[in-house]
């Protein structure tokens, strides 16, 4: 890590002008939260692998601020050449850097992994010093990153109407009506998601999550689909031209951008839309775009005339989250399947851990046996061979894509860390008498799951028990609750913390005797 910082501060040092401080964030060039093993810069300049957090470097300092989930993570993570800066806790990153950086102080940034929110938030902290953003032309972490991971080409894979219960026509024809409500004339869609919710298509550029690296533009008579080609197949051609949508190379989405702000973006000479058409409709429009500030990068905002932006959420964002019917009967039979695999892996793992550690089994109250000896043939169960067996059965599914998260699969005092993740070589035993939690998930090609499960295979202590009743108690008084119109979807987020807080409560009381 010191050569790293060693080496970003000499590119700081001899840039033009030179800068102050570099941000280095999570996030990709459409600001997604989980990003391709090519993007995850954070992570390569600090060693702290969690998937949320900024890590700032100054010419003396180097901070990395990140939220609660991650604070034991981070501290466990991070070299002793890096400061822990606790969300919630310590200022935020614009009011540490508006404070302590110097009058007139230069902040890079390569603009293409920062919000349009996120730098305009800065740029308000930094006004009273008159401290500015400074858009680096290429990524300084690249230049440094000897061996980062190649891009992905994996390729664009249609989701079909069975799945989507909507054409990409009926989708398009939506999405302008609502421009021409806000009488924009277009609109530049950046979030991975909603290209793909958008042109009903799929991909595996990122682990996890089934998109694509693409951009959408979308005006009253044409749209685009910028990727790389080398991803897209002859039927998924066909699929976009029967749906009037251009294909364009990824990188030229930097062009078009600036000449969708002078209304000179049109779609190539084969179309059956002409020059006049297109002209008429514009005319019918105030040359508003459409930007969503959270997803939408700093770099293509700022080709843009800021006078002639809408800045607000996309709203494919709603759109995308009302399911129709057929969405809606997908994700219960995905969650029906999924709810089976998960049955299956319970009934297997009590079986396995009667059989080769004496547990009393999930069903009984009794005291465990002692410990059997573990004979050469006897399978030794850890935290990841465990969360193997349960992904073989979801794997054994019909529609099944993938997990849509590494699973968290954690025993005793590692169930209590948030977001723990095991490691083949240093994960723990099952153990009879230990809590074990785990937190998993699928991708089916009709739907996404996400469960937690906190189980005990032995008798759990009193304590345990305890704790466990307290925070059910709890839950149940929330979801009983009535919360006030305006109350933050965030904190909705409390009621989905019940396995990790009987893990997170055990784990800090001490145990009877």
């Amino acid at each position: 890590m010191a050569d790293i910082l060693a080496a970003l501060r000499s590119l700081m040092a001899s840039h033009s002008p030179p800068l102050d401080a570099l941000a280095v964030p999570s996030e990709d060039y459409h600001q997604s939260e989980y990003v391709s093993a090519r993007d995850k810069r954070r992570e390569f300049v600090s060693g702290f692998t969690g998937s949320a957090g900024l890590a700032l470097i100054t010419m003396n300092e180097a901070r990395l601020w990140t939220d609660g989930r991650y604070f034991l993570q981070a501290s466990q993570e991070l070299s002793d050449q890096w400061k822990l800066m606790r969300l919630g806790e310590d200022p935020g990153v614009d009011i540490w850097m508006a404070d302590n950086l110097p009058n007139n102080a230069a902040v890079g940034i390569d603009p293409w992994c920062i919000s349009v929110d996120t730098a305009q938030r800065w740029e308000r902290a930094f006004a009273k010093k008159r401290q500015k953003l400074v858009q680096t032309s290429t990524n300084l972490v690249d230049e440094v990153w000897k061996n980062r991971p190649p891009a992905e080409t994996n390729p664009v894979i249609i989701q079909p109407v069975e799945f989507t219960g909507r054409s990409v026509a009926d989708k398009l024809e939506d999405l302008r009506e609502r421009l021409m409500q806000e009488k924009a004339q277009g609109i530049i869609i950046t979030a991975l998601d909603e290209v793909a919710w958008l042109y009903n298509v799929r991909g595996t550029d990122v682990s996890y999550c089934p998109v694509v690296h693409a951009f959408a533009i979308v005006t009253s008579k044409s749209a685009f689909f910028y990727v790389d080609k080398k991803k897209v197949s002859s039927e998924v051609n066909s699929h976009m031209e029967e749906n009037g949508i251009e294909v364009r190379e990824y990188g030229e989405v930097s062009s078009d951008v600036a000449l969708l702000a002078s209304n000179q973006l049109r779609p190539s000479p084969v179309t059956d839309i002409t020059e006049n058409d297109i002209n008429e409709e514009e005319e019918k429009t105030c040359g508003f775009i459409w930007v969503d500030p959270g997803s939408c990068c700093y770099a293509l905002y700022s080709k843009l005339d800021s006078d002639k932006v809408v800045l607000q959420q996309s709203p494919l964002a709603i759109a995308k989250a009302i399911k129709n019917p057929v969405e809606l009967d997908g994700l219960r039979k995905a969650h029906i399947r999924d709810g089976a695999a998960v049955v299956q892996y319970l009934v297997w793992l009590d079986k396995q851990m009667q059989e080769n550690y004496g547990a009393a089994g999930y069903f009984l109250e009794v005291e465990s046996k002692n410990k059997k000896q573990q004979s050469s043939e006897t399978m030794k169960l850890t935290e990841v061979s465990a969360s193997d067996k349960l992904e073989s059965f979801r794997a054994s599914k019909e529609h099944f894509k993938g997990l849509s998260f590494p699973t968290i699969s954690s025993v005793g005092p590692n169930a209590a860390i948030i977001h723990y993740s095991p490691d083949a070589e240093t994960c723990s035993e099952l153990d009879p008498d230990s809590i074990y939690l785990f937190d998993s998930g699928a991708q089916y090609q009709d739907g996404t799951t996400d469960i937690t499960r906190t189980v005990h295979f032995g008798k759990p202590s009193s304590h345990e028990k305890a704790c466990y009743t307290a925070v059910l108690k709890g839950h149940i008084s929330l979801g009983n609750a009535r919360f006030p119109n305006g109350t933050a979807g965030m904190m909705s987020f409390f009621s989905c913390s019940f396995n990790w807080l009987v893990g997170y409560w055990a784990s800090l009381v001490p145990r009877e005797g």
